[in-house]
């Protein structure tokens, strides 16, 4: 519903770079509700795709606007955006990172458990940017075991980050390690934005790797499930399994509009 418009007379430029269904949607919506204007701007119609560097890019959108959101695939890129807008930035999703995603899972998680600290979660997939963000939003309290391949593994200074949590982490090749006794089960598509090339091989090397009902019977028997969608079902969840936990993962993408709006709303009231 219409919120306070916290960002009366405010405008957020949303700046893309991949394809999106949630963050756009949800972003131009919500800026909306909050009394704003949300601008979306696809990088391919823009002069970065002919080669105007990014700073220049940041220095003039910081001018028009009073934030920009930036999906792309270079976590240098937002950074470099953040350096010289001048204004808040922030990520809509890097190769690196997703953020928002990962605060929207831990509201859907608390909604549905009635908090995060002492939940045992797990992870099964691709140690990719999900993977990466869910080990420092999870370790805010949680158990975290993550199992992906050999040669998916998080990025190297995540894992270190991780290092200081002890026995509350734990990285793993065995996928049924990150389901036995976990209250919330994450997972995403084996194959991200720009790594179309690799389907065939990545099919192989996350074969067993799958969110299937024989893996969820490991779980408690009231574990939730989160996938920050686009879903690939037979690929990292079973039909069945997606549609037995659908409510959860709807109420996850739905509450991607909820958490962009406080952290437009915290970043810009008053401003």
């Amino acid at each position: 519903g219409r919120t306070e418009p916290l960002l009366a007379g405010k405008s957020v430029a949303l700046l893309f770079s991949k394809a999106s269904t949630r963050t756009r949607t949800s972003f131009e919506v919500g800026v909306y509700q909050m009394g704003g204007l949300g601008t979306y701007l696809s990088a391919a119609d823009m002069q970065i795709a002919r080669g105007e560097p990014i700073q220049d890019t940041a220095r003039v959108l910081g001018r028009y606007y009073d934030a920009i959101v930036y999906r792309t695939f270079k976590q240098s890129d937002v950074d470099a955006l953040a350096r010289y807008s001048g204004v808040p930035v922030v990520s809509g999703m890097t190769d690196y990172a997703h953020p928002l995603q990962v605060l929207t899972d831990l509201m859907t998680v608390r909604e549905y458990k009635g908090k995060l600290a002492g939940l045992k979660a797990g992870f099964v997939g691709d140690g990719y940017n999900m993977a990466n963000s869910l080990i420092v939003g999870c370790l805010m309290g949680m158990d975290f075991t993550i199992a992906c391949p050999n040669g998916y593994r998080p990025s190297a200074d995540v894992l270190f980050f991780a290092r200081e949590y002890g026995d509350h982490f734990k990285l793993t090749t065995a996928p049924d390690e990150a389901a036995r006794g976990a209250d919330v089960l994450f997972t995403d598509v084996w194959t991200s934005m720009g790594m179309e090339r690799e389907t065939e091989r990545r099919r192989r090397d996350f074969n067993g790797f799958c969110l299937d009902a024989a893996r969820m019977a490991l779980a408690k028997p009231d574990c939730i499930v989160q996938h920050p969608l686009p879903a690939h079902r037979g690929e990292e969840i079973t039909p069945d399994v997606f549609e037995t936990h659908a409510d959860e993962i709807f109420d996850e993408a739905e509450n991607r509009l909820h958490v962009e709006k406080a952290v437009l709303g915290i970043l810009l009231a008053g401003k």
